[in-house]
C-alpha cells in the first residue's frame, strides 16, 4: 500500500488563461527546486505530483484569448510591457522562471522578410493566445522527473470535500471524476443571468422579429450578417474597450477598410455590408486613447503621496478617532491621489515648458542642464506645496503655468454632463472636438503630454489603491458610493483606453456618418408598437432612432449570486462558498466577490471557514480584491504582484498540510496578507523558488 509520503500529490487547476497559467509556471518552478534539492545529494526523488490542468475551450490560453479569434481583437498593453514568465529571459531555452516577453516572441515568431513588431505595438488577442499557448508548453516541457501534467478540456461541474480532506471533480466530458488534494479555481470571466433590464429586452425580443446579445466578449457574439443584416440599425450600449470590438467586427469584420493618412487620421472605405451603428452610455463618450507610449517596460510613477506609509498613518488616525480601521475612499484615500496626479501633471507641463523631457515621466530622472535644474526646484516646491496642502497657484503662476488648466478627473469623464445641445449635428460636432483634443494629447505622449502622463498615474498606482480597499479596507457605504459608484467608472474610462489607431478609426466612422453617437445619458428601450429597440438622448434633440438589434458591449461584472457556471452553482447550493460581505460601523456591503483569505487565498464556506485545499485567484475574487482581471506581469520588473500571487499558492500547494484550519469571523475590518496564518511568498523574492533548470 503506499504511504502517505509517497502517493502522489494531486493538484487541479480550474481555468488555463493568464491566472491559471501564472499558478502553473510558478508550480514548475517550485517542483524544479524541490527536485534538485532532494536528488543533490544522492537522495531520494520527492513525493510524485499529478497536476490536473482543466479548461473548457482551449488549453494553455482558456476562453477569452484562445488563438482562433478575429485579427481585429487587439490588447491594450503594449507587447513590450507584457510577459507570462516570471523572470526575463536568458541564454537557455524559455522555461518557468526564465523566457521571453510578448514583444521578444513576437519578434523571435517574425518570418523571414516581414518587418517585426516594434516594443511599442500591440499584439492581437489572438497572437497573446498563441503566446500563452507557448508558455504552457515550456511548462510542460520543464516538468522535473517526479511530477506529470494532465490537461482536461472539460468543464468543471462540481467540487465537493471528502472526509479524507481530498476533494472530488466532477467534470462534463470524459474522465468524469478527478480526486485530487488541492484545487485552484482560476475560471476568468463569468456569463451572469439576466438582470432586469436582460430579462426585458430578451423578453422584448421573442415577441418581435429583433435581437438582443447580451454582454460578453465580443468573439463569442453572434455579430453576422444572420444576426444583423447590412443596412439595418444596430444600437450598441456601451462605449468602453468592448465596443471598439464590435465596432471593428460589423466594419472591418464586414470587408471594410480603414485607409491611414501621413498624419494618422483614417479614412474608411466601406464594403457596403455595414448596418447603421447607433451606441451610447452614461457619459456618452467613447473611452479615450492610451497615450502614446514613451515608457519602458520597467518604467512605474513611484507614489509621493498616495504611499503605503501614507494609508497606514491614516488608518492608525481612523482607529484612535472611531476605532475602526475601515477608510473613507473619498476622504481619506482620493485627496492624496489627486495630489499624485497633480503632481505629474504640472511637472510635466513645467518640464515641456522648459523643453526638458525626461522621456520616461515627470519627476523621475534629474537629467543635467539649466533647464533641469530649474524643472527640478519646480518639482520640489510644487511637492512641498501639495504636502503641506497648501494652494499652488502663487508657484503655478511664477513657474509661467497660470493659464494650464487644472486636471478634472469628472470633467474628462463627463465632459457633456450639463450640456443641452441644440441636435445630432451639434453634438456630433462637439464630440469630435472633444475627441481630437484628446488625440492631440495622446500624440504628445504618456511621458512628455502632461495629460496623459498625469492618468498613467492611474494605472501605475493600483497597487497602493489595492492596500486602500482590499479585503475590505473601506467602510461599507463608501466602498459602495466612492468606490464602485463613483470612481470605478471614472478610472476605467480615463486609464485602460485602446490604441490610439483605434480611437482615430473610430473618429473616422462618426465623421463619415457609419457609427452615430447618440449622447450622453442615453436610454435604451422599446416600442412594442414598431417592434422595435429605441436608443435616445434628452440632452440631444432628435437623437431618437429605431434598432432592429440591441448589443450590450460591456463585460459582465463578476457576482457570484447571477454566476450562470454549473460549477459556481453548484458550490453555493452545497454552502462551500459566500459572497464577501464588507462589515463596519456605518452597516454592511455584500460586493458579489468570492470570498477568500489573504494569501494564499483560501476559498471561505458559508460560515467563513477556509478550506485547506481550495483557492481562488483572479476574476472570481474580484470585489474582495480589486483590478483582478490584470492578465500578465511586466518584463524586468522583478517581484510583480501577479507573480506573487501564483507564487503564493504554488507554494501553499506544495506546503499545505492544515486540514483543521480555525474558522476565520466574517470581516469586520481590514485584513491584511500579513494576517493570513499561511507562510506566504508574498514578501520574499521569487528567486527564493525561482526558475526551472535549463536543458539546453
Amino acid at each position: 500500500m503506499l504511504t502517505s509520503l509517497n502517493r502522489p500529490l494531486h493538484l487541479a487547476v480550474i481555468g488555463s488563461g493568464p491566472r491559471g497559467l501564472s499558478v502553473l509556471e510558478r508550480l514548475v518552478c517550485r517542483l524544479t527546486d524541490e527536485y534538485d534539492q532532494a536528488t543533490s545529494q544522492g537522495g531520494p526523488a520527492p513525493r510524485p505530483v499529478v497536476v490536473h490542468l482543466v479548461d473548457n475551450t482551449e488549453i494553455g490560453a482558456g476562453r477569452v484569448w484562445r488563438t482562433d479569434q478575429d485579427p481585429w481583437f487587439t490588447m491594450n498593453t503594449v507587447a513590450s510591457q507584457i510577459t507570462m514568465y516570471s523572470g526575463d529571459g536568458d541564454q537557455g531555452p524559455a522555461r518557468p522562471g526564465a523566457g521571453p516577453s510578448l514583444h521578444e516572441w513576437l519578434v523571435a515568431q517574425t518570418p523571414a522578410g516581414a518587418e517585426p513588431a516594434g516594443p511599442n505595438d500591440y499584439a492581437t488577442r489572438a497572437e497573446y493566445g498563441r503566446y500563452l499557448a507557448d508558455v504552457y508548453r515550456s511548462v510542460v516541457r520543464a516538468l522535473p522527473p517526479h511530477a506529470t501534467l494532465d490537461a482536461h478540456r472539460a468543464g468543471v461541474t462540481a467540487v465537493e470535500p471528502r472526509p479524507d480532506g481530498t476533494y472530488r471533480l466532477t467534470l462534463d466530458a470524459e474522465p468524469r471524476r478527478l480526486t485530487c488534494d488541492r484545487v485552484v479555481l482560476a475560471t476568468g470571466h463569468p456569463r451572469n443571468e439576466a438582470d432586469p433590464f436582460d430579462a426585458a429586452m430578451e423578453s422584448f425580443a421573442g415577441r418581435h422579429p429583433v435581437h438582443y446579445l447580451r454582454g460578453d466578449s465580443a468573439a463569442d457574439m453572434p455579430l453576422d450578417e444572420a444576426t444583423i443584416p447590412a443596412g439595418s440599425t444596430v444600437a450598441i450600449r456601451g462605449l468602453g474597450l468592448s465596443f471598439y470590438d464590435v465596432m471593428l467586427s460589423l466594419t472591418v469584420g464586414r470587408g471594410g477598410e480603414f485607409k491611414a493618412a501621413a498624419d494618422g487620421t483614417y479614412t474608411y472605405i466601406p464594403s457596403g455590408r455595414e448596418p447603421r451603428i447607433v451606441a451610447g452610455s452614461r457619459s456618452g463618450l467613447p473611452i479615450p486613447a492610451r497615450g502614446r507610449n514613451q515608457k519602458s517596460a520597467t518604467h512605474s510613477h513611484k507614489p509621493m503621496f498616495l504611499t503605503r506609509a501614507a494609508l497606514t498613518a491614516t488608518r492608525a488616525a481612523r482607529v484612535a478617532r472611531t476605532g475602526s480601521a475601515q477608510l473613507d475612499f473619498g476622504a481619506d484615500v482620493l485627496p492624496l491621489l489627486l495630489d499624485e496626479i497633480a503632481y505629474v501633471y504640472y511637472t510635466t507641463a513645467h518640464r515641456a515648458q522648459a523643453g526638458v523631457g525626461t522621456g520616461v515621466g515627470a519627476g523621475t530622472e534629474t537629467g543635467s542642464g539649466v533647464g533641469t535644474g530649474s524643472a527640478d526646484r519646480f518639482a520640489r516646491d510644487l511637492a512641498d506645496h501639495l504636502h503641506r496642502g497648501q494652494d499652488p497657484a502663487a508657484l503655478l503662476a511664477s513657474a509661467g503655468l497660470a493659464d494650464l488648466p487644472p486636471i478634472d478627473l469628472k470633467a474628462l469623464a463627463r465632459p457633456f454632463a450639463d450640456m443641452r445641445f441644440d441636435g445630432t449635428d451639434a453634438f456630433r460636432t462637439h464630440l469630435l472636438t472633444v475627441m481630437r483634443d484628446d488625440l492631440d494629447q495622446a500624440r504628445l505622449g504618456n511621458a512628455d503630454g502632461p495629460l496623459k502622463a498625469a492618468l498613467d498615474v492611474l494605472r501605475d498606482i493600483r497597487n497602493v489603491v489595492r492596500d486602500a480597499v482590499d479585503f475590505g479596507g473601506l467602510l461599507p457605504a463608501s466602498h459602495a458610493e466612492h468606490f464602485e459608484r463613483d470612481y470605478l467608472p471614472m478610472n476605467a474610462l480615463l486609464s485602460a483606453g485602446p490604441p490610439l489607431e483605434r480611437v482615430e478609426q473610430l473618429y473616422a466612422l462618426i465623421d463619415q456618418g457609419v457609427v452615430d453617437v447618440a449622447g450622453p445619458h442615453t436610454r435604451f428601450a422599446t416600442d412594442e408598437t414598431t417592434g422595435t429597440f429605441t436608443v435616445a438622448s434628452e440632452q440631444v434633440p432628435g437623437s431618437f432612432a429605431e434598432a432592429t438589434a440591441l448589443i450590450d458591449a460591456r463585460i459582465p461584472t463578476p457576482d457570484l449570486a447571477r454566476d450562470t457556471s454549473p460549477l459556481v452553482r453548484r458550490l453555493l447550493a452545497d454552502r462551500l462558498v459566500r459572497t464577501f460581505t464588507i462589515q463596519g460601523p456605518d452597516g454592511v456591503h455584500a460586493t458579489g466577490g468570492l470570498d477568500v483569505t489573504p494569501a494564499p487565498f483560501r476559498v471561505l464556506d458559508a460560515e467563513g471557514r477556509p478550506h485547506h485545499g481550495l483557492f481562488a485567484l483572479g476574476i472570481p475574487t474580484e470585489h474582495t480584491r480589486w483590478f483582478t482581471q490584470v492578465g500578465s506581469s511586466r518584463p524586468g520588473t522583478g517581484q510583480t504582484l501577479f507573480y506573487r500571487d501564483a507564487d503564493t499558492i504554488a507554494e501553499a500547494l506544495l506546503t499545505s498540510t492544515d486540514t483543521t484550519a480555525a474558522a476565520t469571523t466574517a470581516t469586520a475590518g481590514v485584513r491584511t496578507d500579513s494576517e493570513a496564518g499561511d507562510t506566504a511568498a508574498a514578501d520574499r523574492p521569487l528567486a527564493a523558488a525561482g526558475t526551472a533548470r535549463s536543458t539546453s
